[in-house]
């Protein structure tokens, strides 16, 4: 897997959280990252920290230091021509009344051409490509391809307005990351673009419970389970709003695989192994993986105990055999369908097993908590709202996790 190193530019006096995509310098060869903080106990509970392993540019080569990741885009501080105000200043794309601009620049103009150079390409917006490749005269922007992702219309993006509004039924205002699976707008519109604000995983949303997080990369982070089963059940959670964490992006999965051994490190001194599991839901909820300690005598017992249980519902289990299951959940990510729902569990031996949930099968939600609260001989914690602690119990259990976890935490 490739790396993609970049400078960052931090900034907190704007209040607010923001992680823009990377972008190319004018006068120099590397990228950077503009990351933007809130405030620290901000009502609204945005990020107000952020965790980074900068790499010292004196011991980068060239080829490191020039190299771009594939979202990278143009300067957004880049001067466009001279404008017609007739005091001969130079106007900087943010300063136009238009919210568009990362879209429409002059300096793409130059590139393509006057005119059609300057339309976006509906093939590579739509669907990452473009069978004319460099010989297409329409543009290829990363930045319009990730928005029409988040669910907003081509129009929009391409001419900043949609002659069918309201009866378009996609977004029509640019969405932030984090901001919502991609998905159409609902019926009264609102559906899509509340979701941050309710979800409990994101962590711009209210209903957020901050002081469970023990450790924040700049993909993903890692908090205990609300109503654990076992004092240290944690989920490892994408920052950004994503489906699942099968399909992640490149530097999502390689940080969340980073957290993944830290924690099979973390419970092997303690003579435990780990036991992952998903619940896949095909409504586009926050991504959550699922990861519980068991003693290592029982570790043998976890797939005879899932399997007994399947039958007991009627249900048989895919099984991918592999020695790392890391293998195993890409050949699962590349054979995902994003229309079904699907549960699956990580066995300590590296197997999967898996089973797609049909449209009206009684699936329960808890399964894999349920499966394994039974080995554990702990029936009465299948449920977790049975297992709910008070907030100071909770900080308490947090903070002597965190400072138990502290060795192997791959962000301290």
């Amino acid at each position: 897997m490739s790396c993609f190193f970049h400078s960052y530019h931090i900034a907190g006096t704007g209040g607010v959280y923001y992680d823009r995509e990377p972008y190319a310098n004018i006068d120099v060869s590397h990228v950077t990252r503009f990351i933007a903080l809130a405030s620290v106990g901000n009502k609204e509970k945005q990020k107000f920290i952020h965790a980074l392993s900068p790499t010292p540019a004196s011991k980068m080569s060239t080829v490191e230091l020039c190299t771009k990741s594939p979202n990278t885009t143009l300067s957004p501080y880049s001067f466009s021509e001279e404008t017609g105000a007739g005091d001969g200043s130079i106007k900087r794309p943010g300063d136009s009344d238009s919210q568009y601009w990362r879209y429409d620049v002059s300096q793409k103009r130059q590139k393509h051409g006057d005119g059609v150079g300057d339309r976006l390409c509906f093939n590579y917006v739509s669907s990452g490509s473009c069978a004319r490749g460099g010989n297409c005269h329409f543009r290829h922007d990363e930045d319009a391809r990730e928005q029409s992702l988040r669910g907003v219309c081509f129009d929009f993006l391409n001419k900043g307005q949609c002659e069918r509004d309201p009866d378009c039924t996609f977004k029509h205002s640019l969405q932030e990351e984090g901001k919502g699976f991609p998905s159409r707008r609902s019926g009264s519109g609102t559906g899509s673009s509340n979701r941050s604000k309710e979800c409990w995983f994101c962590l711009s949303s209210p209903s957020v419970e901050s002081h469970l997080i023990t450790s924040i990369g700049e993909f993903c982070y890692c908090a205990l389970a609300k109503g654990p089963l076992v004092e240290d059940h944690v989920l490892l959670i994408p920052v950004e709003h994503l489906p699942n964490t099968l399909s992640l992006p490149p530097e999502c999965e390689k940080e969340l695989s980073r957290f993944r051994s830290s924690l099979q490190a973390y419970f092997k001194r303690q003579g435990k192994d780990v036991v992952f599991f998903e619940w896949i839901s095909k409504r586009g909820t926050h991504a959550n993986l699922q990861a519980v300690p068991i003693p290592s005598s029982k570790a043998s017992s976890v797939e005879q105990i899932f399997k007994l249980a399947a039958k007991k519902l009627g249900i048989t289990f895919t099984t991918v055999q592999n020695d790392n299951n890391l293998d195993g959940r890409k050949l699962m990510g590349r054979h995902l369908n994003r229309n079904q729902s699907l549960f699956y569990v990580e066995l300590p031996c590296g197997t999967i097993l898996s089973h797609i949930v049909e449209e009206n099968e009684d699936f329960p939600f808890q399964f894999g908590r349920e499966v394994l609260a039974g080995l554990l001989n702990m029936a009465d914690k299948a449920d977790w709202r049975n297992c709910q602690l008070s907030k100071d119990e909770e900080t308490k259990m947090a903070e002597h996790f965190k400072s138990q976890f502290k060795e192997y935490d791959p962000n301290s």
